[in-house]
């Protein structure tokens, strides 16, 4: 069904709604605050400051019924070519829950328990071994997701191995990493489903060398082509498999998770798929008025397509959830950036926001002044944390004061005679409180902004499980390399002709 004649119906809300400020949607519902908040195991939602009332929200849940989203998330869990661009499921749920009903995704779970087995054998050998640092070598979903989670759950790990991750193709990163490490000591991660990422395959070549010939016992790798892995030198038993129905941005969850497990122990790793596995069967099981995700993503759909907001900011008010933004804006941007329908026609609506974002209280005193008191409103999403995991009880009640002042500023703002001192307020936001950032919790959270990414995608009917926007540069890249070495190398552009020209003027 063409998502454009029901978005329509959204227009009327949104021209009632635009110069109606949230403080007085607010004030016209007393029972919002609890009527339009959810609760799923150890994550509580509130959507009570986003800017609709219950017509509105009516109107969206008639576009998730005729759209039957509830029928999407059956079609995602049970493998169907929910990726038509690539003609393949995307099974990453098959990684976390036995939900799926099909011979399919039950084959795909059966695979991803035998690869968690042989992980968790690895897992055991290492914590058995001398090697005191793991080096986690891999780009977009290899690095973005099981960095955040190692970083989140610092607290839930016993700190037996130190791990690093090595990303990016600049070569300070690895120098600097070099200068702290012992090769006899350190153990090598490379992660590469296709096994063929310039990035990866170029630092995972100087750290095999670095490693020197004992040391190739301590290379790892996990991917899509294990053959691949075993002829650049990881010994077989050390290659951990992938499936190729599962894409890198949502691959935390397989192997992929290896530098997790090692982290935070593979209890820790299970408790993270439990986590992700109780919002799968949520969304599964939940009516949609019920539905957690349905929520997030139709009031993403309201804020992007009735009110016209561009950008979508990320605030977690916990240091360890730093680089939940990072996350989020491969997550999304990667998924919902496309302008083509999933039948070939052009999108009739804007797709994907900007997700940006950064870290409280820290961010209040760099972006926060545009947020507040700046041209464009941007909505945001609040992350909190009701438990640290530590005794410092006045910095955590002052962490959580200014998580609650921040978002209460944003939506109801403050009056005042001279302009440049008022706050005009009327700015949504959701918020999310986890009981703790345990391995379940988060990954229960991150679970949730999956499901919430592949329902937008529905309702605009594209594709969340390709990305084929990032094909062209890294051709061009490899177009390129011969005349950035050699400065008889030509290029076909002449801005580029120019610019590189003046790197081998420089050398």
């Amino acid at each position: 069904m063409r998502s454009q004649p029901l978005l329509d119906h959204l227009g009327p809300h949104a021209a009632r709604l635009i110069h109606t400020p949230i403080a007085q949607v607010q004030a016209a519902d007393p029972e919002r605050s609890t009527a339009f908040a959810l609760r799923v195991g150890p994550l509580y939602a509130t959507f009570a400051r986003q800017k609709y009332d219950r017509a509105a929200l009516n109107a969206l849940f008639a576009v998730a019924e005729q759209i039957d989203l509830s029928q999407a998330l059956r079609r995602l869990v049970d493998g169907e070519l929910v990726n038509v661009s690539e003609q393949r499921p995307a099974l990453h749920t098959a990684l976390r829950c036995d939900l799926g009903q099909s011979a399919t995704a039950q084959a795909a779970q059966r695979s991803a328990h035998a690869q968690l087995m042989q992980m968790a054998a690895l897992v055991a050998e290492l914590q058995a071994s001398a090697v005191t640092d793991v080096i986690n070598v891999g780009i977009g979903g290899s690095d973005l997701g099981p960095r955040l989670a190692v970083d989140a759950l610092r607290d839930a790990g016993s700190g037996r191995f130190r791990v690093h991750f090595l990303a990016n193709v600049d070569g300070h990163a690895l120098d600097h990493l070099l200068r702290t490490l012992d090769p006899a000591h350190t153990a090598v991660l490379l992660v590469s489903k296709s096994f063929r990422t310039q990035e990866t395959l170029l630092n995972g070549a100087l750290l095999r060398d670095w490693l020197g010939a004992p040391g190739r016992s301590r290379l790892y790798a996990v991917s899509s082509r294990p053959q691949a892995a075993i002829a650049f030198g990881v010994p077989e038993r050390q290659v951990l498999a992938m499936a190729e129905t599962v894409g890198g941005r949502y691959s935390l969850w397989s192997t992929v998770g290896f530098a997790i497990a090692l982290a935070i122990g593979m209890d820790g790793f299970r408790a993270l798929l439990a986590g992700a596995a109780l919002i799968d069967a949520h969304v599964l099981n939940q009516p949609l008025r019920q539905n957690m995700a349905v929520w997030h993503a139709l009031t993403a759909i309201w804020n992007r397509n009735a009110l016209g907001y561009g950008s979508q900011a990320i605030l977690p008010y916990d240091e360890r959830l730093g680089l939940l933004p990072d996350y989020l804006q491969q997550l999304v941007m990667e998924s919902l950036g496309k302008s083509v329908r999933n039948d070939g026609g052009a999108v009739e609506h804007a797709t994907g926001p900007v997700i940006w974002g950064g870290v409280g209280s820290s961010s209040q005193h760099s972006f926060f002044q545009s947020l507040h008191q700046g041209t464009d409103t941007v909505p945001a999403d609040f992350i909190g944390v009701v438990r640290p995991a530590h005794t410092l009880s006045a910095h955590h009640d002052a962490l959580l004061a200014n998580l609650l002042a921040q978002a209460q500023a944003l939506a109801l703002g403050e009056g005042h005679a001279d302009g440049q001192r008022r706050y005009p307020g009327d700015r949504p936001s959701t918020l999310f409180l986890l009981d703790e950032l345990s391995p379940a919790a988060l990954g229960a959270l991150l679970a949730l902004y999956e499901h919430s990414t592949y329902l937008q995608a529905v309702i605009w009917g594209i594709n969340a499980f390709d990305q084929w926007g990032v094909e062209l540069g890294k051709r061009l890249a490899e177009q390129l390399l011969p005349a950035v070495v050699d400065s008889a190398g030509v290029a076909s552009d002449p801005v580029t002709g120019a610019l590189l020209q003046e790197i081998h003027a420089r050398r």
